[in-house]
């Protein structure tokens, strides 16, 4: 409600008639609006690939892509600021009888991989300048904050991830003992369960990992750029069918939607709304035809979010009648 709240404000506020008179709805466009349809199947097959390899296809299709469904869900309701849906998750996996300390940590990790690789080297490849613009960075307060919170939560998310990758690869023991250590202080006590939970997870995650061939690895990998790029390109399709067939940045336009999505994590609301169809408009207006911006958020939204709540919770009681209640009686 609170995106499509804002969604429907920034409408009503740039609404112009003159705009939608000027769209003229071609093949070309319908052409480009169906593949914005495969990109969200693409996200999810790739998802359902890589959730299967990094089970040892302990899930079958149909277990993975009720997974997949419900951790979209669960991510679409949590905010991005406390790690999205990673603890519903672990907890979906538990009940699919998953070993979950491998799946969820690897599947964690290989996410982390993808933003800490494609924001500098977007950023790199497209500069400052041309990511950026929209939100005036260096001229006004918010443009600034706006530049600084995009590399502050890279940061984190980096070291987050190398943190990760100690554990992962290097020594899990040494990082059990400091993350329980840490949690022995009297302030944190309450904690030390948890932190002896994840030590264990990264524990087995580790076992798991350390001798899977070239194939497991490259699979995982390529599964998880592909669903990235997928997610990513939903909105280049959109804005080529309203663009005409006039030339499209697409390497800008993609590489803003990197930005995007890492701000995103800072928010507080569910799935980033109303953040994600604000910053929609300031980040990509410039491409589409002006006062069609927020129109196009809303239709991008209604692709990309919006369609894993119905499924999600046409999915989700079936799942519990079968996967608790049964379990528990």
């Amino acid at each position: 409600l609170i995106g499509l709240s804002v969604a429907f404000w920034l409408f009503y506020n740039n609404y112009d008639p003159k705009v939608f008179e000027q769209i003229n709805w071609t093949w070309h466009s319908t052409f480009w609006m169906i593949l914005a349809g495969i990109s969200v199947c693409v996200r999810d097959l790739a998802y359902m690939v890589r959730i299967r390899v990094l089970t040892e296809n302990e899930l079958s299709w149909y277990r993975s892509f009720i997974v997949i469904m419900l951790w979209e869900f669960s991510s679409a309701l949590a905010p991005g600021i406390i790690g999205g849906g990673f603890l519903f998750a672990i907890f979906i996996l538990n009940r699919e009888g998953i070993n979950l300390g491998k799946s969820i940590t690897f599947t964690s990790f290989l996410d982390g991989v993808f933003l800490a690789v494609m924001a500098p080297l977007v950023y790199f490849l497209v500069g400052k300048d041309a990511l950026f613009s929209g939100v005036n960075v260096g001229q006004t307060s918010l443009g600034t904050s706006i530049y600084y919170s995009f590399w502050v939560v890279y940061f984190i998310i980096l070291a987050y991830k190398l943190f990760i990758a100690y554990a992962l690869f290097v020594n899990p023991h040494l990082i059990k003992s400091i993350l329980v250590g840490v949690c022995s202080v009297p302030i944190l006590k309450r904690f030390k369960k948890s932190a002896m939970d994840t030590g264990d997870q990264l524990i087995i995650a580790s076992n798991g990992l350390r001798n899977k061939n070239v194939a497991y690895w490259m699979v995982s990998l390529l599964a998880t750029f592909a669903s990235w790029t997928a997610r990513y390109s939903i909105v280049n399709c959109l804005i080529h069918a309203f663009h005409g067939q006039a030339a499209l940045a697409d390497l800008i336009v993609y590489a803003k939607q990197v930005i995007m999505g890492i701000i995103i994590l800072l928010s507080p609301t569910p799935g980033g709304s109303g953040i994600a169809e604000l910053i929609f408009t300031d980040f990509l207006g410039e491409f589409i035809h002006k006062g069609l911006a927020p129109t196009l958020g809303i239709l991008w939204r209604l692709i990309s979010y919006y369609p894993y709540l119905i499924v999600g919770a046409i999915i989700l009681p079936r799942w519990i009648r079968e996967r608790i209640v049964k379990k528990i009686f």
